[in-house]
C-alpha cells in the first residue's frame, strides 16, 4: 500500500508543514529541505493506524458530523494519544477543497482558543479509495452545541458529560472565543476568517476551557489587513449564524465572522438557536433579543440562568452596594454585547477587540459581586 502523508509538526505551538501536499510529487519543497534539520521527526499516521485507533472506525465512536464527514474519537497505538479524527467525505464535491482549507489555515497559526491539529493524513485506503483525516487533539467535554441543547440523558450518553453551565462559564466561553477571533483577525501574518463560528464548533477541554474548530470554510484574507477576499457564492456558513450580506454575495470580511460571533453569544445567554420555529415572519434571534433590553431581558434568558439568577437573590447572596453586578446586569450586558455584534450593517458592528474589553470587564463584575455570597 502506498501511503502520501500530510503531517504537521507541533514543535514549540508551531505547526510545520511537511513532504506531499494533496497529491503525488516528486519535487523536493522547500519545506522538504529543512525536515532534517528538525530535532524531532515528523508524527505521520497511515490509513491503517487510523483504523486501529478507532476500532475500524465504530460508529460508536462517532463524536461528531459536519457537512464534509464525520468525526471519531480514538486512541493512537503508538503512545496511547486521545485524538479526535475528522474523516472527510470525498464524495462531497467541496470535502477535498475543505481539506485544503483547513490545512493552510492552521499550519501556521497557535492560540490556547483554537484546536490543535497533530497531523493530516492523505492516503489510499484498503479498498483503493482516497482517504484524507485531520487528526486533533481530543477535547475532553465535546461540544457547546451539546452543552446547550442535548438533554442531560443525551450528553452523557454522547460524552461521559453533564449537562449544565452558569452564566459565569457562559461568560468565560464568550470570552475564549473572542480571543480566538481577535487572535485570527488581527495578530496572524495574513488576517483568518473562519466563516462558520457556531456552537457545534466549539469545543471544550477538561478545564472547560474554549477552544475554535473546524476551519474547512476558513479564508485567508490576502495582503496586509485588508478586510475583504474575492467574492462569496451564495451562503458562506451556517444559516442563522451567516452573515446576511454573504447572502447578497458580499466579501467575506472579518465583519461576518463579528455577525455570527454576535448570535453565538445570544444564543448562549437565551438558549435559543437562531434557526428556532419561533424566529418566522421577519422574527429572527437578533430582534428577538433587541426588543426586550434592558427590562424585559430575564423573559427571554436561558431558563437555568433565569433560576441562577432568582437564586441569588432569594438566597440574600447579593448586597445592594452590589448589585450593578447581578447575575440579571450581567445577562443585560451580555446580550447588550450579542445584538450589537449581530446588527445587520456590517461597519456598525463592534469589533471583537471591543468585545473582548467588555467582557473581561463584565466577568470581573460578576466575580465581584460573587466574592460577596
Amino acid at each position: 500500500m502506498i501511503i502520501i502523508t500530510v503531517a504537521f509538526l507541533m514543535s514549540t505551538g508551531t505547526i510545520i508543514k511537511s513532504f506531499f501536499l494533496f497529491g503525488w510529487s516528486k519535487k523536493k519543497s522547500k519545506d522538504q529541505s529543512s525536515v532534517s534539520h528538525l530535532r524531532k521527526p515528523f508524527r505521520q499516521l497511515s490509513y491503517e493506524a487510523l483504523l486501529k485507533a478507532t476500532d475500524r472506525f465504530s460508529s460508536s465512536n462517532v463524536i461528531g458530523k459536519g457537512r464534509f464527514g464525520f468525526v471519531y474519537k480514538g486512541v493512537l497505538q503508538e503512545d496511547g494519544t486521545n485524538v479526535a479524527i475528522k474523516v472527510l467525505d470525498l464524495k462531497h464535491r467541496r470535502a477535498s477543497k475543505s481539506f485544503k482549507a483547513e490545512c493552510k489555515a492552521l499550519r501556521n497559526i497557535r492560540h490556547r482558543n483554537i484546536v490543535k491539529i497533530i497531523t493530516c493524513c492523505s492516503s489510499i485506503d484498503f479498498k483503493g479509495n482516497d482517504f484524507k483525516a485531520l487528526i486533533y487533539e481530543l477535547m475532553a467535554n465535546g461540544s457547546l452545541e451539546i452543552w446547550l441543547h442535548s438533554s442531560g440523558q443525551e450528553a452523557n450518553n454522547r460524552q461521559g458529560i453533564a449537562q449544565s453551565l452558569t452564566l459565569l462559564q457562559r461568560i468565560s466561553i464568550a470570552i475564549d472565543v473572542a480571543s480566538a477571533l481577535d487572535y485570527l483577525h488581527h495578530n496572524c501574518r495574513k488576517p483568518i476568517v473562519h466563516c462558520d463560528l457556531k456552537p457545534s464548533n466549539i469545543l471544550l477541554n477538561n478545564d472547560m476551557t474554549a477552544h475554535v474548530g473546524d476551519f474547512g470554510l476558513a479564508r485567508i484574507i490576502s495582503g496586509p489587513r485588508k478586510p475583504k477576499v474575492r467574492r462569496s457564492i451564495g451562503v458562506r456558513g451556517t444559516i442563522g449564524y451567516t452573515a446576511p450580506e454573504y447572502g447578497m454575495g458580499r466579501e467575506v470580511t472579518v465583519q461576518g465572522d463579528v455577525y455570527s460571533y454576535g448570535i453565538l453569544v445570544l444564543e448562549m445567554m437565551t438558549g435559543k438557536r437562531p434557526t428556532d420555529s419561533l424566529f418566522e415572519g421577519g422574527l429572527n434571534l437578533h430582534n428577538y433579543a433587541k426588543t426586550v433590553l434592558p427590562d424585559q431581558v430575564m423573559e427571554i434568558a436561558d431558563p437555568k440562568l433565569v433560576h441562577e439568577a432568582q437564586a441569588a437573590t432569594i438566597n440574600n447572596q447579593i448586597r445592594v452596594r452590589a448589585r450593578s453586578h447581578s447575575p440579571r446586569d450581567c445577562l443585560i450586558s451580555m446580550i447588550r454585547i450579542g445584538v450589537a455584534c449581530s446588527v445587520e450593517s456590517p461597519q456598525d458592528r463592534m469589533t471583537i477587540s471591543a468585545v473582548l474589553t467588555e467582557l473581561h470587564l463584565i466577568r470581573n463584575n460578576l466575580l465581584r459581586n460573587q466574592a460577596h455570597y
